[in-house]
């Protein structure tokens, strides 16, 4: 009965060290194919769409990038004319590029939800877009996230060994009870 305890004991502990292993080992040394991770942060970008057209921009300070599709297909529209109203305020979009349309601001938008209309001229047709940019406050760009160190992973699976130690002294020890009293009762 001793020794199935015991066995049954390091059979858990290799289980549990096999586990923690490659968490110890770190960056570098895993060994497999991880996605790579997102990293910066996402521009402010507004859609607007209608039975003709899509109107995707995206705002990086004072500079709108426009993209405009058809609905239909999602083909790019190219030498269309647009004119971009944003709060307001009457752009026209200049070609960018094949596929995009570019807008400058006068000064970059602040915070809050600001309505957008385009009004889009491709050929012989003419299509009123509606949307709206909603910009929030960057919180927290400034602090890193928080990474696991190889350390950090040491600590959990030693916490987890010694656990591991007192179950195993707690069962012996009580098996050792119940056999002096077996031996006693006999």
């Amino acid at each position: 009965m001793k020794s199935s305890l015991s066995l049954t004991a390091l059979g858990l502990a290799a289980v549990l060290i096999g586990y923690s292993l490659p968490a110890i080992a770190g960056d570098g040394h895993d060994h497999g194919d991880a996605a790579p991770a997102a990293t910066g942060t996402a521009l402010p970008r507004f859609a607007a769409v209608s039975e003709t057209f899509e109107l995707v921009g995206v705002l990086d300070g004072k500079q709108v990038t426009l993209y405009l599709d058809r609905f239909a297909d999602n083909a790019p529209v190219r030498g269309a004319q647009i004119e971009l109203e944003i709060a307001g305020v009457k752009f026209k979009a200049e070609a960018h590029g094949d596929d995009a349309y570019e807008v400058v601001l006068k000064e970059a938008p602040k915070p809050g939800v600001m309505p957008i209309t385009a009004t889009v001229t491709a050929g012989a047709e003419v299509d009123l877009l509606a949307g709206e940019l909603d910009l929030h406050e960057a919180a927290h760009t400034d602090e890193p996230a928080h990474e696991h160190s190889w350390k950090e992973f040491a600590g959990w699976a030693a916490g987890g060994l010694a656990v591991l130690a007192v179950l195993v002294f707690g069962v012996r020890r009580l098996m050792a009870v119940r056999q002096v009293r077996a031996g006693g009762a006999a």
